[in-house]
This record gives C-alpha cells, sequence and structure tokens, in this order.
C-alpha cells in the first residue's frame, strides 16, 4: 500500500511538471461567444429592474431608499459595461481564429440539387436540405458548440445551420461561415 501511494504521488507530481503540447490552446470557442452574449443581456435585464426600484424609491420610499437604488443602478450599469467587454474580447478572440486559420474555414465546392435560400431561426425546411450528405461531422474543428439531442449542423452553400432533425427546424443559422 505504501509503494502505491509513492508511485502514485511520483506520476502526479511528474505529470504536473512535464508540458502538454498535445492539444493547442485556443482563446474562445463560438460557444464561448454566445454565453458571454447571454450575459450581457442577463445584465442589461437586471438593469432595467435596478431601474424601475428607482423609479419605485422615488414614489414611495424616503432619500435614503432613493440613495441605496441609484447606487445600485451604478453598479449593475459597470456590471453591463464589463459584461459587453467581455464578449467583445471573446469575439475579437473568435474572429482571430478565424482569420488565421482561414484554411479551416474554406470551403470546398458546395454543389446542391436546389437554390440557395436565407433561412432565419424557427423556419422548417425540407429533409433533402439537411440530408446526411449536408451534415457536419466533424463540428469541433470549427469550434461550434455541441448540437443537442437529434440536432445536428449543417452547410447551407456557405451558412451553418443548426437543425432539429426530426421536424425540421433551424434552431441557429451563422452565415457566410465558410469563405
Amino acid at each position: 500500500m505504501k509503494m502505491l501511494s509513492k508511485t502514485l504521488i511520483g506520476t502526479l507530481m511528474l505529470a504536473t511538471t512535464l508540458p502538454v503540447a498535445t492539444v493547442p490552446a485556443f482563446a474562445q470557442s463560438r460557444g464561448e461567444v454566445v454565453r458571454s452574449e447571454r450575459d450581457v443581456r442577463q445584465e442589461q435585464r437586471e438593469l432595467q429592474r435596478e431601474r424601475r426600484d428607482v423609479q419605485d424609491a422615488r414614489r414611495y420610499g424616503n432619500a435614503r431608499d432613493v440613495r441605496e437604488e441609484r447606487r445600485d443602478v451604478r453598479e449593475q450599469r459597470r456590471d453591463v459595461q464589463e459584461a459587453r467587454r467581455e464578449y467583445r474580447e471573446d469575439l475579437r478572440d473568435y474572429r482571430h481564429y478565424r482569420g488565421t486559420n482561414r484554411q479551416a474555414f474554406r470551403g470546398q465546392n458546395f454543389r446542391a440539387n436546389f437554390r440557395y435560400q436565407q433561412f432565419r431561426p424557427g423556419v422548417r425546411i425540407a429533409p433533402n436540405y439537411f440530408g446526411q450528405r449536408y451534415v457536419v461531422n466533424n463540428y469541433r474543428n470549427y469550434r461550434l458548440p455541441n448540437p443537442g439531442a437529434r440536432q445536428a449542423w449543417v452547410r447551407h452553400y456557405n451558412d451553418m445551420l443548426l437543425v432539429n432533425q426530426r421536424n425540421g427546424t433551424v434552431i441557429r443559422v451563422i452565415p457566410n461561415f465558410y469563405w
């Protein structure tokens, strides 16, 4: 037992000191950009709530309540600014990644038996638009978020669509994904 613990400790120490070069470090993924965008919207909603609280304090409270609510609004504005700054940084990092790895986003010749049509989220499309031939299986190479159950990333000319394969509903559209 004593020998096993010494071996385990030695292995862990060695693993923490050796440099890891197998996985390249990427700045931001598309999913992180989306999460940052969601955080900005949430912070903006909270700012609206704080502003309503200030109005209520003016209407029903005293001077101390108004000061406290104004202070809360200022703090919330700072949070919104910080969330926006993080979103811009994430987006900038992702765009930089796409710009420096243009070869990965260069689309091959796309031949389909239908014409280009711009889709929006919520639209139902025919099964021939999201057939197996157009499904993108290597979505991780493009740093796209994992599709959910019964969803697939589908290429439609230079656009990338996230489609619910059960009913053909477009969940998400990334226009001009490929160069």
